[in-house]
C-alpha cells in the first residue's frame, strides 16, 4: 500500500513539475487539434513544428508524424481531434523503457553513475541507494569522485541517510584505487549493488576517458562475474544540452540507462521523449525535486499522462 500510496503522491507532483512543459507542448497541440477541420499537409507541418520546438527531437517527431499518418489512413480518420488519442500512444511508444531495464537491482550488480557536475549526480548517487536499500538489497556506495572537495561529504550525508556503507578516498587521490577498495570491500561483505559516484569534467575529455578505461579495467579483472551498469545523470533543464552531454559520455562508457533530473519546473520535459529516441538508451529513472521520493523508476504511460493531463484509474488518488 505503501508503494501505491507512493506512486501516486509522485504523479501528482510529476504533473505539477510539467506543467511548464505541457504550456510548451500540449496546449500547442491542442490548439492545431482544434484549429485545423481537416487532416492535410499544413496539419502534419504545425504538428511537427510544435514538437521539435517543444524539444522531443527531429527523430522522435518524425517517427511519431510518420506513425500517425499510417493510423490516420488504416482508421479512416477525418477530424483532426480524433488522432489525439494515437498522438499519445505514438509518444508512448517511443518511450518503453523495456523489460530488462531493472535487472542489475536482481543481480550482484555494479553501477557507474557518471554525469557532469551540477546535474545531481551524487544526489541520484544517494537517493537510488534508499531506493536499493528499500527494496531489501545489500548497497554500498563508492566515493570516487576525488576531484570535487564537497562530493565524499555530500556522499557521507546520503549513505547515513539511506543507512549504507561508503568507501570514499581523500581529496585528490586516484578515484581507480577507490574503486579497487570498494570492490574488494563489496566482495568481502556480499554486497548486491555497488553504486560509484564519479567525476564529471567533460571539458578534459581525455583524461575523464582514461580514468574511466582504468575504472573499467579495475572492475573486469576484481569482479568479473558482477552485473554492469552505467547509467548517465542529465539535468532536465538544459534541455539539448543534455542530449550532447548524453553524446559525449556515450563515447567515454557504454550507457545503459539514464537518469534525468530537474523535471519539475522545466519547459524542456520534450527532452525525455528526444533522448531515448535519439540515442537508443532508455530513461530508467526520474527526478522531480529533492527528497529521496523524488527519484523514481521512469514509466512512459506515467509520464505521458502526467504531461496531458490524463487522469486514469491508477491515477485518480494522487
Amino acid at each position: 500500500m505503501g508503494e501505491e500510496k507512493e506512486k501516486k503522491g509522485f504523479f501528482s507532483r510529476l504533473k505539477a513539475g510539467l506543467t511548464k512543459t505541457r504550456d510548451n507542448i500540449v496546449h500547442g497541440i491542442d490548439s492545431v487539434f482544434n484549429g485545423f477541420s481537416a487532416i492535410d499537409e499544413d496539419f502534419y507541418e504545425e504538428l511537427e513544428e510544435i514538437l521539435i520546438m517543444g524539444d522531443i527531437g527531429v527523430n522522435a517527431t518524425n517517427s511519431i508524424i510518420e506513425k500517425l499518418r499510417v493510423q490516420v489512413k488504416e482508421n479512416h480518420i477525418k477530424q483532426p481531434s480524433e488522432c489525439k488519442e494515437f498522438l499519445i500512444n505514438s509518444i508512448k511508444e517511443q518511450m518503453q523503457v523495456g523489460e530488462t531495464a531493472y535487472e542489475f537491482e536482481h543481480k550482484q550488480s555494479v553501477v557507474l553513475i557518471i554525469g557532469v557536475n551540477g546535474v545531481g549526480k551524487t544526489t541520484s548517487v544517494g537517493k537510488l541507494a534508499g531506493i536499493l536499500k528499500e527494496q531489501g538489497r545489500k548497497v554500498l556506495l563508492a566515493a570516487a569522485d576525488t576531484f570535487r572537495a564537497a562530493a565524499g561529504e555530500q556522499l557521507t550525508e546520503w549513505a547515513n541517510r539511506a543507512g549504507v556503507d561508503i568507501i570514499g578516498g581523500s581529496e585528490g587521490s586516484d578515484p581507480a584505487s577507490v574503486i579497487f577498495d570498494a570492490v574488494n570491500a563489496a566482495k568481502a561483505r556480499n554486497v548486491d549493488v555497488l553504486l560509484c559516484d564519479t567525476a564529471g569534467r567533460l571539458h578534459n575529455k581525455k583524461n575523464l576517458m582514461e580514468e574511466l578505461k582504468k575504472i573499467n579495467r579495475i572492475i573486469d579483472k576484481e569482479f568479473p562475474n558482477a552485473h554492469r551498469e552505467n547509467l548517465v545523470v542529465l539535468d532536465g533543464t538544459t534541455g539539448q544540452n543534455a542530449l550532447q552531454q548524453a553524446r559525449d559520455f556515450g563515447e567515454v562508457a557504454d550507457l545503459t540507462g539514464i537518469i534525468l533530473t530537474k523535471m519539475d519546473g522545466t519547459a524542456k520535459g520534450g527532452i525525455a521523449v528526444a533522448i531515448q529516441s535519439e540515442l537508443q538508451i532508455p530513461v530508467k529513472y526520474i527526478g522531480v525535486g529533492e527528497t529521496i521520493e523524488d527519484l523514481q523508476k521512469f514509466d512512459s504511460d506515467q509520464f505521458v499522462n502526467a504531461l496531458f493531463d490524463i487522469r486514469t484509474a491508477e491515477d485518480e488518488n494522487a
